[in-house]
């Protein structure tokens, strides 16, 4: 593939636009977003413990904190700072841990990761449908119609192309980042969350050096070091916080205990369901050998966190029966019954 400062003197006569990959990964990526966590909110998005919000209001927050995010990187763009390479990545790396932080305090750790990826992939959307392609369709015409070419466009369309290319595999642990609680769950899990997009995307610049014909091994070995370094230390916070959370929970009897007096049979049936089959794994100390944080963030210690997780649970254990996990515990078709009995009687 041969490249040119502004264009050939002849257009190819079939031309690929590599656009509708960006296009539709977006597309399908919010429409998940929009199933998953909009329409579940109060499941998925909604964290009492971080900030009590109805759903119409998380999902309002959250388009909203998408929207503003690419009208402030759209402004960095725009501004002096966008034409500072140096500058500008340190305004950058600011923004998303203003952004980051704001979404860890407003939603669940996995609703605030998987924001924080949408508004990325926003911003990437964004740069190719704005920026790059209508930069690239205005060169191509003036090269048809035989003009002299306006590098202008087809260089901010560069500048935008080499955003994406970094922004390349922060955003694709962000999307992947559900199935890592010890990461989202971390009591600092937006910095811990800014420093594995940082390190990510130094990891990036060494492929990129290396497809310019530049080896440089350090790069690539240093990024692994850090990652590596970063698990070692939230896998001790990890422990640390099982040890506090053990206190909380036995600091919180009293007041669980007064609650759970107050259900009716079937629910005490469902409740001593859920804490002889699913509480190994999802519960603030996990005792599971495998599973040493709840999976999803799910826990399941009171009534009051049953409640919030009912749909949830009824769709895992009952409806498609893939819960608990290869049913290490055993659960029984009846008790499974018994639990979406109990559960759907609840307002």
């Amino acid at each position: 593939m041969a490249k040119y400062q502004v264009g050939p003197e002849k257009m190819p006569e079939k031309l690929h636009w590599f656009k509708w990959e960006a296009y539709s990964t977006w597309l399908t990526g919010s429409a998940l977003l929009i199933w998953m966590y909009y329409f579940n909110a109060q499941a998925y998005l909604v964290d009492p413990r971080v900030m009590e919000l109805t759903s119409l209001q998380a999902v309002g927050v959250g388009v909203g904190g998408i929207l503003l995010g690419v009208v402030v990187y759209e402004g960095l763009m725009r501004s002096p700072l966008g034409r500072n390479t140096l500058l500008f990545s340190g305004a950058l790396i600011a923004f998303g841990a203003l952004f980051f932080y704001g979404f860890t305090h407003l939603f669940s750790g996995r609703g605030a990761f998987i924001h924080m990826g949408a508004l990325i992939g926003s911003i990437m959307v964004n740069n190719v449908f704005h920026k790059i392609i209508p930069g690239q369709r205005k060169m191509v015409a003036q090269v048809a119609a035989g003009e002299s070419v306006d590098p202008a466009p087809g260089l901010e369309g560069k500048r935008r192309s080499i955003h994406n290319n970094y922004f390349t595999l922060p955003v694709i642990f962000l999307m992947i980042s559900n199935h890592y609680p010890m990461v989202y769950q971390h009591a600092h899990s937006w910095l811990v969350g800014m420093l594995i997009l940082v390190i990510s995307a130094y990891i990036r610049h060494y492929f990129n050096l290396k497809h310019s014909g530049e080896k440089k091994p350090f790069v690539m070995f240093s990024g692994a070091a850090a990652m590596f370094a970063l698990a070692v230390v939230i896998s001790w916070q990890a422990t640390e916080q099982m040890h506090m959370a053990k206190s909380n929970a036995r600091d919180a009897a009293p007041a669980s205990a007064t609650v759970t007096a107050s259900l009716n049979a079937d629910q005490h049936i469902a409740q001593q369901i859920i804490e002889q089959r699913c509480s190994q794994c999802h519960s603030a100390t996990p005792t599971d050998d495998i599973f040493k944080v709840a999976p999803s963030g799910a826990v399941f210690d009171s009534w009051q966190d049953i409640n919030r997780w009912k749909s949830r649970i009824i769709a895992r254990a009952v409806d498609s029966a893939d819960m608990p996990f290869l049913n290490k515990t055993q659960m029984t078709d009846e008790e499974r019954q018994q639990l979406k009995q109990a559960l759907s009687a609840l307002n």
